[in-house]
């Protein structure tokens, strides 16, 4: 099939590379011409695992092309995906100024039929408005063609996102009474659903809910066990052990029930707030949710008071990890910018070492914070070491040659990734969460 992804971000640019991947016909817009320079090149933008080797594969075989101008792809494409992003806006609500304004630009230049597929998370009702505005724009025209708008959620994990693309756990499509969209919607997903993994089809404003609705739960579920780590440490227990206990309850299960500084990144935090807002603009109580998201804001600032109450003033800090999560160089929310503004407005002197995110992190951190060649590099002279983010490359670290290089002894465990036993056998305070 041909179809154009608009946005090349991170959800539109994994899926069109992976839809090439699957043998369709691709051309991805954006209106960054340096990022299409690049893609054009084969150049990931982002730094996602596999993504690269697809972009040059598919660019190499014809599959999949790039362009600056949506007039430029639309001609004989089949389905258009709009993959723009929607940040965080006022009151926390979704921005959508950019999916009304590639809305706008397909009803002024469409002249065929077409599938409309919103890909960004959005909330209820904006499909309905899409569709509104592009039969509103195709009436003046004196077009009578088809322009069916579905919602078509992803699903996406950064540092996991090629994978969870081409084999999801299911795939999502939300459409209202269109019989041919429908069946569009299956020609393109059937080299997934040939494996075995589920096409679920529903009305459009249940899938518009889907998406918030399932990164909220999960949400939950962190700050859940990370609302119990309090209450370990004043009582001796240790979460890692409630945790395993939990999740071997198979109407639990173990995922998401790592207890650490809480979550950050692109998803989970934009997600939260907007159903927050969302609930608060139909005049619902959300109380779960709300509480949801106070744990988690309380859970970074509970380990930043930690931090700051033990280290000598004037400190030199070593921090492991900048990026939210391993296996990207997305820095959105990421719990390190809040812990490294907070150590050097006391005083203290960082030096961070990420495998990705440096990068990213010289332009949105403190000029003050220091960068490191490798994790020992970062601990050498410091006083404390902080891990914030369990890249693996932190867990393998040999912890003699840690204490050699250190100067103090404090080692700050912001994701549980070491035994704390192991830690203090060698000579350092071990600081972890809930234990």
């Amino acid at each position: 099939m041909r179809i154009a992804i608009i946005g090349t971000g991170y959800v539109g640019l994994v899926s069109a590379a992976c839809f090439a991947e699957l043998g369709h016909e691709v051309i991805g817009v954006d209106i960054d011409p340096k990022k299409i320079a690049k893609l054009k090149k084969g150049e990931s933008p982002i730094y996602e695992p596999g993504l690269e080797e697809l972009l040059k594969k598919n660019l190499g075989n014809g599959r999949l092309s790039f362009t600056t101008e949506i007039r430029d792809a639309l001609p004989s494409i089949q389905i258009l995906f709009s993959a723009v992003a929607t940040p965080q806006g006022e009151d926390h609500k979704a921005d959508l100024k950019a999916i009304f304004a590639v809305t706008q630009s397909v009803a002024d230049s469409i002249d065929h039929d077409l599938i409309f597929v919103t890909k960004s998370t959005v909330p209820v009702g904006t499909g309905k408005k899409c569709e509104e505005m592009i039969e509103e724009t195709l009436k003046k025209r004196g077009l009578s063609i088809n322009v069916p708008v579905i919602s078509n959620p992803e699903f996406l994990r950064e540092g996991m996102a090629v994978g969870d693309t081409l084999m999801p756990d299911r795939v999502i499509i939300g459409i209202n009474d269109d019989t041919h969209a429908k069946k569009m919607m299956e020609e393109l997903y059937k080299p997934i659903t040939r494996v075995g993994k589920p096409l679920v089809f529903m009305n459009r404003e249940s899938a518009e809910i889907v998406k918030y609705a399932s990164n909220a739960f999960l949400a939950t579920k962190i700050s859940f066990i990370n609302m119990l780590t309090e209450l370990c440490e004043k009582t001796g227990a240790n979460i890692r052990d409630i945790a395993h206990g939990m999740g071997l309850d198979d109407r639990i299960g173990p995922r998401f029930l790592h207890a650490g500084i809480g979550y950050g990144g692109s998803c989970f935090p934009k997600d939260v707030k907007a159903l927050m807002a969302l609930a608060k603009e139909y005049g619902i109580l959300m109380p779960i949710i709300n509480a949801t998201d106070e744990v988690n804001t309380q859970q970074r600032a509970r380990f930043i008071k930690k931090i700051l109450e033990v280290l000598p003033q004037k400190s030199t800090v070593a921090v492991w990890g900048l990026a939210f999560k391993p296996k990207t160089d997305d820095m959105r929310d990421a719990p390190s910018a809040d812990v490294i503004t907070a150590l050097i407005a006391a005083g203290h002197a960082v030096k961070a070492f990420d495998p990705a995110a440096m990068e990213t992190a010289k332009g949105v951190m403190p000029k003050e914070l220091m960068y490191a060649s490798s994790p020992l590099d970062a601990a050498t002279d410091s006083d404390a070491v902080i891990l914030l983010t369990e890249w693996d490359e932190f867990r393998g670290v040999d912890l003699k040659a840690l204490k050699k290089a250190m100067k103090g002894a404090l080692f700050f465990d912001g994701r549980n990734v070491y035994e704390s036993k192991e830690v203090q056998s060698l000579g350092l305070a071990y600081l972890g969460i809930g234990i």
